[in-house]
């Protein structure tokens, strides 16, 4: 399996352009083609199979209508060959979110994967979007498939990234809150891939707490 520290070799130079619509039709694999691949032995095996979703904030639909499946991907090239196809999350519409999970686990609360977990979230003053927003978003990804959090991979259900008026929000949603030691190695290693200076807390939020918060913040479980 492919490591993270050797997934930005693999990289190939290819312009980002479209969007995650596009990104849909371009990338997306057949059974067919799916099967071909599995078996070409130049192709770079991930240990887990990811998908990706594209969230657009259309107030006439339900939450459900507006988060769409784009994509999944089991091998480094296919990463890719999306990663390079979409739009970078910089660029994404005010009120829109690329999500990237494990195959099998929705990006929602309610997902068996995800109800007893939380999430480690990070927020961007607008202003620094086109500084940090990307260069955060590709590092956090490149964790997560090349399982760079070691032991406490599997705790790991994916991260989204979502852009709003004034605060932009990168998070990593785990699988068991009450895990400790697991939580806050996994957002030590996240601070540490991100470059994060250890005066800037990072706050660790259960999902639970977020669905019953009663403000626009919900308490902090762990902070870093």
């Amino acid at each position: 399996m492919t490591s993270a520290a050797g997934l930005s070799e693999l990289a190939p130079r290819m312009p980002m352009e479209s969007s995650a619509a596009a990104a849909a039709a371009e990338v997306e694999m057949n059974d067919e083609e799916s099967a071909v691949a599995i078996g070409n032995p130049q192709k770079h095996p991930l240990h887990n199979r990811w998908t990706l979703w594209f969230f657009k904030n259309d107030r006439q639909k339900s939450w459900n209508e507006n988060q769409k499946e784009v994509t999944s991907f089991s091998f480094v090239e296919d990463f890719w060959a999306l990663f390079n196809h979409i739009q970078p999350a910089s660029k994404l519409p005010v009120g829109c979110d690329y999500s990237l999970f494990k195959h099998g686990i929705n990006p929602m609360w309610e997902d068996p994967g995800n109800v007893n977990g939380g999430r480690w979230l990070i927020t961007l003053d607008k202003n620094k979007r086109n500084h940090s927003m990307d260069s955060f978003w590709i590092e956090t990804l490149l964790l997560l498939i090349g399982e760079g959090f070691d032991e406490d991979s599997d705790e790991v259900c994916g991260a989204i990234v979502q852009i709003r008026a004034k605060q932009d929000k990168l998070s990593v949603w785990t699988r068991t809150a009450d895990k400790r030691d697991s939580c806050v190695n996994i957002g030590q290693r996240l601070k540490e891939a991100l470059k994060i200076p250890d005066n800037i807390q990072i706050a660790y939020q259960t999902h639970t707490d977020q669905e019953q918060k009663s403000s626009s913040m919900a308490k902090s479980t762990y902070v870093l």
